[in-house]
């Protein structure tokens, strides 16, 4: 067998082993140990992580990640995955750092000059736009290493003005206007809870804490299904204009719902949890005088108290330093 050939077959042993020994390897290849060992030594300046264990039971191990066997793509498939990587620069933080970036450097590497020419045209030429936000990086990175290997997490979690530990059983992440969220079990409060993660100071997986099952089970779909069919509810109910319809054409919650007429116009009835009202009061809020809330009386008591607040805030003077301000922007300057 030729070096290059069983180089190639020892990444594929180590792969498919957590562990293994120099004999395990030698025996395997009908190579002496020694000759592995030298191998190995060359995987490890490749770039290939393995590292030796001591004592009773050692051997070698491949540090963190495997190295996954090559994959054939057709160029259309190649398109996408650019693409889609592409997509999540807009994000302030991915819950795979800088893994992403990696991973597309290594693709292209390899794709044939002409398809090269071609992604690179889409450059600045396509994107998905989302609110970039500020968030931990590292954070996000132990919260999908949790899910994924099943692992409880220890998390300092600020809510409002202070800031305690928890440690909770992560569901999984989704993303929702450039936002983080993570469901999951918390058994400080021995209840689900949702996380946004630009309010987790710090995160470490914590694998003395026993997983639940049943909480393994769940999704980012239907983590809080059985709490919501408990949950007091009201009607709400909202009329809205054409335009209104239009704008809530991306939002997910509302858009469902709506049941259209023949001049454009639209209706939403739904049924929310009481302790909601708030939250969908306020999305309605920002459709402005596109919309108008039937039901229920606290979400139009809830606009009405923004409404008194803006008219006060816009009843008082503007200080004369500021309105100076204001008034001198050279035209040039002016939107």
């Amino acid at each position: 067998m030729y070096k290059s050939q069983r180089l190639i077959r020892l990444i594929m042993l180590v792969n498919a082993k957590k562990n293994f020994t120099l004999r395990e390897l030698a025996d395997e290849l009908g190579v002496s140990q020694r000759t592995i060992s030298r191998d190995l030594i060359e995987l490890g300046e490749l770039g290939i992580p393995v590292y030796s264990v001591q004592g009773r039971g050692g051997g070698f191990r491949l540090l963190n990640e495997r190295l996954l066997p090559a994959i054939a793509f057709t160029e259309s498939e190649a398109t996408a995955l650019f693409f889609a990587s592409q997509s999540l620069a807009y994000f302030g933080s991915v819950p795979f750092g800088k893994a992403a970036a990696s991973a597309l450097d290594k693709f292209y590497h390899y794709l044939p000059p002409d398809l090269k020419e071609r992604i690179s045209r889409l450059t600045g030429k396509m994107a998905i736009w989302s609110p970039r936000r500020s968030m931990s990086a590292e954070c996000l990175e132990v919260l999908l290493q949790a899910v994924m290997i099943r692992s409880a997490a220890t998390i300092v979690y600020q809510s409002g003005t202070s800031a305690d530990e928890r440690v909770i059983q992560p569901i999984g992440l989704y993303s929702d206007q450039g936002y983080w969220y993570c469901p999951a079990y918390c058994f400080t409060r021995k209840a689900y809870r949702l996380f946004r993660a630009d309010r987790i100071r710090s995160a470490v997986l914590n694998e003395e804490v026993c997983c639940l099952d049943e909480v393994d089970e769940k999704t980012v779909f239907n983590w809080n299904e059985e709490e919501l069919k408990k949950a007091p509810k009201t009607d709400f109910i909202v009329r809205l204009t054409p335009e209104g319809v239009r704008m809530l054409e991306g939002n997910g919650r509302l858009q469902p719902h709506i049941e259209c007429e023949p001049d454009g116009s639209g209706r939403i009835g739904i049924s929310i949890p009481r302790k909601d009202v708030a939250f969908f009061a306020d999305m309605v809020w920002m459709l402005g005088p596109e919309a108008v809330i039937i039901e229920p009386p606290e979400a139009r008591e809830w606009v009405n108290g923004r409404l008194a607040a803006m008219q006060r805030q816009y009843a008082e003077s503007i200080p004369e330093s500021e309105s100076r301000q204001v008034t001198d922007i050279p035209k040039s300057q002016a939107p």
